[in-house]
């Protein structure tokens, strides 16, 4: 009954971890869950004030697909303030979250036997939009000793007549790897004449900590030109439930493919959420922002100090994102098993690293209290104990 192409798709398993343990909770169990990706602050108040006048001002019509103009100008602003790059609106589509921006790009780009290369490990969604676009992925591993990035070498080596995209990932989901300027011109000397298409994942953009923040595309005009920017207000303006994302790009036939798909799908996304999302962009919540970044160091920090003190577990100290990308190979090499019964066990719920393309890890969310931290964390060190 059921389409060949949604039979090979996964369902997510960040997602199916985090609603197992919403379901344990509600049945009364004392669960500490690691495994939301979302930020536990609420939305800032400018962004919900200006909401709250827009809906006064009668917000609840249909706008153009990519967006309202007021909306696009707001992100061209964004883009050219943040990150030095020089959209017109009309290159900007705004989407159902950057997960829908993803999934239009592809959709719109990939042919079957296309391939698309993403480095290991990745955010879960990756690979599963690809081979739904009828593509196939082919995946570069990392490793702790290049702190999670691909080298231009594993690029190079990587391609192939069939290559059509470099997925990026800056702020990395699950490991917080940030690329440097210097890496993302290496990688894009790489490119120089081929037609590969990068497609800059840039959503945790503003949780950067220990390494500055650079924009793919901002690196080299030749970088520009191929680079498709996604970004998004999920993480860094504590709206994910607003499902607010975008996608920039110079591409013209590419812009106008997505466009018309969405025209078909989802038309434009909520006028709501765009009023709502102008405040972000414009920073009016700043302050906010900051003060959510400032308290997920102090996290990240005592996080890393707490799983290196277990004897047997180790962390690499992520530079961006909120996560811990746990190594507990010398514990349990089989990624699922450990977090199974670490839910079963200690009520503690992780991510395996093996939906992350890296078996022998698991992805530890710190986006929540310091007091859960501390006590999910001496939890994890009493279940290893005894492992």
């Amino acid at each position: 009954m059921l389409s060949n192409r949604v039979q090979v798709l996964s369902e997510s398993l960040t997602i199916a971890i985090s609603s197992l343990a919403k379901e344990m909770k509600a049945k009364g169990e004392d669960v500490v869950s690691f495994s939301a990706g979302e930020p536990d602050f609420d939305t800032p108040k400018a962004i919900k004030d200006a909401v709250i006048d827009a809906l006064n001002k009668g917000c609840g019509k249909y706008t153009p697909i990519p967006g309202t103009p007021e909306v696009l100008k707001a992100i061209a602003t964004k883009l050219e303030r943040d990150n030095g790059l020089k959209y017109e609106p009309s290159q900007i589509i705004t989407n159902v979250g950057a997960k829908h921006s993803l999934f239009n790009i592809f959709q719109a780009l990939i042919d079957v036997g296309d391939e698309v290369i993403i480095p290991s490990p990745y955010w879960v969604s990756y690979p599963e939009m690809v081979k739904f676009s009828g593509g196939t992925p082919v995946f570069i591993e990392t490793c702790e000793k290049t702190k999670f990035k691909i080298t231009p070498d594993q690029l190079k080596a990587a391609i192939t007549p069939k290559t059509k995209i470099l997925v990026l990932s800056s702020p990395n989901n699950p490991t917080g790897a940030i690329y440097s300027r210097e890496e993302l011109l290496a990688l894009g000397e790489i490119l120089k004449g081929t037609k590969i298409i990068v497609a800059s994942d840039e959503i945790y953009e503003k949780l950067s900590y220990d390494a500055p923040f650079t924009a793919a595309a901002s690196v080299s005009d030749d970088m520009f030109k191929r680079t498709i920017t996604i970004n998004g207000l999920s993480k860094c303006g504590a709206m994910p439930g607003w499902r607010f994302g975008y996608m920039a790009s110079v591409i013209p036939e590419l812009n106008s493919a997505v466009k018309k798909l969405q025209s078909q799908s989802t038309s434009n996304i909520s006028s709501i959420v765009q009023a709502g999302a102008i405040a972000g962009l414009l920073g009016k919540a700043d302050d906010d922002v900051e003060m959510m970044k400032n308290e997920f160091i102090k996290r990240r920090d005592v996080a890393c100090d707490m799983i290196n003190a277990i004897d047997g577990l180790s962390v690499v100290k992520p530079e961006g994102a909120f996560y811990l990308f746990i190594n507990c190979s010398k514990i349990e090499p089989d990624s699922m098993k450990f977090c199974r019964r670490l839910l079963e066990e200690a009520k503690v719920a992780c991510v395996p690293g093996v939906g992350f393309g890296m078996d022998g890890y698991f992805r530890l969310s710190f986006a929540t209290s310091m007091e859960n931290i501390i006590k999910g964390i001496s939890k994890i060190g009493e279940f290893v104990k005894n492992y």
